[in-house]
């Protein structure tokens, strides 16, 4: 298709998660219509389509994982699960009326930056088209990671990862063998454990898991919240406040966690009888270094005759025997794997090609890099929702992502106040200092500090996921865009050459 053929939008939103759904919104509340949500299944929801393995659930509070302007006063748990958050999404979808911007079924192939024209070329399974902005908002859980081990295609059996569950397949009466301990497995295995034959569990390290204080909400609760909309908001002020006091017991004092700790112990013990399964499941690093996980059903799964504990990684498959890193042998019929997915390799970057020809994967070989979580020097007009260092361990994403959905509205509304062909390109020294001071914050956290090796940290060792502070503060500095902090872009007047480089006043 010639290039003058070729759509032209706005703003392209990859994804239709969590964030690039709220990214649409923000865009309609905005004015701003020319824009489209590049996804690519046949269906929004991000993680919370993908994830849809038995017992999925969140850990976070209902009323404070949800978006502030669009409280769902009817959720039915104070943990609710996989199917209601999806609904919620749809939900979203269509009471801000996102469905003529969605285009399914367009997986993103390529994203080029031209030098001449200031824009976005865009390849995408659905055809090609150009946009003056791009907001990626893939998410860090969206592309599961499976180990690389040996013999694994000699098994015979069935192999999936938890985010994509074959629910096609029946585990009952099955030889199971479930690798790794994380947030999926400690919800699948409850799950699974009372029908299938065995289950084997393959733990590299064993999780902190913390009683989890799930119950059902009552109807009074639902119909108060929505008759006094006051309730709502005070229940989801009260759930923010608490986890925002517990930030600097993370990021500064991770010493206090030991208090967590002894909550910890004792929900083993109660549900652990068996000493020597106690001190299979006995983490020996600070809590908090790796995700804190929250059960009430996953040690007394494992108490069950059917289950075994395997203090060990899976090394090698042959045929149907697994061989852990401890020697031990196991036979299985079917193997999931819960291992996590490409964080701190996002494998979008990949695809995105910026001003100098690099791939974002390229910039970030030795470990992502963005200014304010989301902006990356050298990739003009692309913002990054939940980017380096946005991530949390103990209260809501969305909080995150509607802060940088605040910056993503000033850095249009910066553009369109500039006006004519523009763009903005984060300045190297910007990002540096951002980076600096990220990495110089984390010396003291539980992540640094805590004697684990986490997935919030990368190949060479660096924290580049968690956002060291509250969220109140990650609010603060995403209220707008620092002009000084960009390269002001324009193409020469009357001559298709790269475009140049203007210094903006302070």
């Amino acid at each position: 298709m010639a290039e003058r053929e070729r759509e032209h939008v706005r703003v392209a939103v990859i994804g239709s998660g969590f964030g690039g759904l709220g990214a649409a919104v923000r865009l309609r509340r905005q004015g701003i219509t020319d824009f489209v949500v590049l996804e690519r299944a046949g269906s929004v929801g991000g993680t919370w389509r993908d994830n849809s393995y038995p017992g999925c659930a969140c850990d976070v509070p209902s009323h404070l994982y949800s978006f502030s302007f669009a409280p769902n006063p009817r959720w039915p748990r104070n943990f609710s699960g996989q199917p209601h958050i999806r609904a919620y999404l749809e939900h979203v979808t269509d009471t801000f009326g996102l469905r003529p911007h969605l285009r399914f079924n367009s997986e993103v192939q390529s994203l080029r930056w031209s030098n001449d024209d200031l824009w976005w070329e865009i390849e995408t399974a659905s055809g090609p088209l150009v946009a003056d902005v791009v907001v990626s908002a893939t998410g860090p859980l969206s592309d599961p990671k499976i180990p690389d081990i040996p013999g694994l295609d000699t098994f015979p059996g069935k192999v999936f990862h938890s985010a994509r569950w074959d629910h096609d397949h029946d585990l009952r009466g099955k030889r199971v063998a479930m690798i790794g301990t994380g947030a999926s497995a400690i919800q699948i295995v409850p799950a699974i454990q009372p029908d299938v034959a065995h289950l084997s569990l393959f733990q590299r390290t064993p999780a902190w898991v913390l009683p989890r204080a799930d119950r059902r909400i009552t109807a009074a609760e639902q119909w108060l919240h929505t008759k006094i909309p006051a309730t709502r908001a005070a229940r989801r002020g009260l759930l923010w406040g608490i986890r925002e006091l517990q930030v600097s017991a993370f990021t500064k004092r991770p010493n206090e966690l030991g208090l967590v700790e002894v909550i910890g112990r004792a929900h083993m013990k109660k549900a652990v009888k068996d000493p020597a399964l106690r001190a299979k499941l006995s983490p020996d690093y600070r809590i908090g270094c790796k995700r804190i996980l929250l059960s009430n059903t996953y040690y007394p799964a494992l108490t069950e005759p059917n289950v075994d504990v395997i203090a060990a990684g899976l090394k090698e498959v042959r045929g149907s025997t697994l061989i852990g890193s401890d020697g031990s042998e196991t036979e299985a019929d079917a193997i999931i794997f819960g291992t996590g997915f490409h964080v701190t390799d996002m494998p979008i970057g990949h695809r995105v090609t910026g001003a100098h020809g690099t791939t974002l994967a390229e910039e970030w070989k030795d470990g992502m890099e963005a200014l304010r979580g989301t902006s990356a020097a050298g990739f003009p007009n692309f913002l990054t929702i939940i980017g380096p260092n946005t991530g949390l361990g103990n209260s809501s994403m969305i909080l995150m992502i509607e802060a940088q959905l605040t910056y993503m509205a000033d850095y249009l509304r910066q553009l369109d106040v500039l006006g004519g062909r523009i763009a903005l390109d984060a300045r190297p020294e910007a990002v540096a200092d951002w980076t600096r001071h990220m990495q110089q914050r984390m010396e003291r956290t539980v992540w640094t500090t805590g004697g684990c090796d986490s997935w919030y940290l990368d190949a060479n060792g660096r924290n580049t996921t968690a956002w060291p502070g509250t969220t109140a503060e990650f609010k603060r500095v995403t209220r707008q865009v620092d002009l000084a902090e960009y390269a002001l872009l324009r193409p020469p007047a009357g001559r298709r050459t790269p475009a140049t480089t203007e210094e903006v006043a302070a």
